[in-house]
């Protein structure tokens, strides 16, 4: 988890999982007796969300004055999504795609790729993640054909 300080509303500080899937504006409109919030197709095209799946949602106040929101934030509030993975960490991934040089490609959390060298398309392996990068990351296959 990592805190960010997102209200200057009695200096609320929110804790974020380090498993957010996505980060969006919507409305909430009435359908007969429920309320609806839209996901945005890019979410569900990204593999970010499943239409089937069940998921926690957190509502924050759009409200909040515009130059309040500056004041909203901590310098140490990353502006962009981190990348879902950390170098050393292990993961199990699906490769789906080859890219352009041969290697496997997988996604995980919002659509980020992971690069497998030597890893054929469907082959579900264990990896070790060696190099991560702001829009893909490189896993060395530590066990094969799980």
């Amino acid at each position: 988890m990592r805190a960010a300080d997102i209200s200057p509303l009695g200096g609320l500080t929110l804790e974020i999982s380090n498993r957010l899937l996505c980060l969006f504006s919507a409305d909430v409109t009435a359908d007969g007796d429920r309320y609806v919030i839209e996901v945005p197709r890019r979410e569900i095209e990204t593999g970010s969300v499943d239409p089937d799946g069940t998921y926690r949602v957190a509502l924050i106040d759009a409200d909040v004055p515009a130059e309040d929101e500056a004041s909203a934030t901590t310098e140490s509030a990353p502006t962009e999504p981190q990348p879902p993975v950390e170098a050393g960490e292990i993961r199990y991934v699906e490769v789906e795609d080859i890219g352009k040089q041969g290697d496997g490609i997988a996604r995980v959390e919002r659509g980020y790729v992971i690069i497998v060298p030597g890893a054929d398309v469907g082959e579900r392996v264990k990896v070790e993640i060696t190099e991560v990068k702001s829009n893909f990351a490189v896993g060395e296959i530590i066990d094969e054909g799980l």
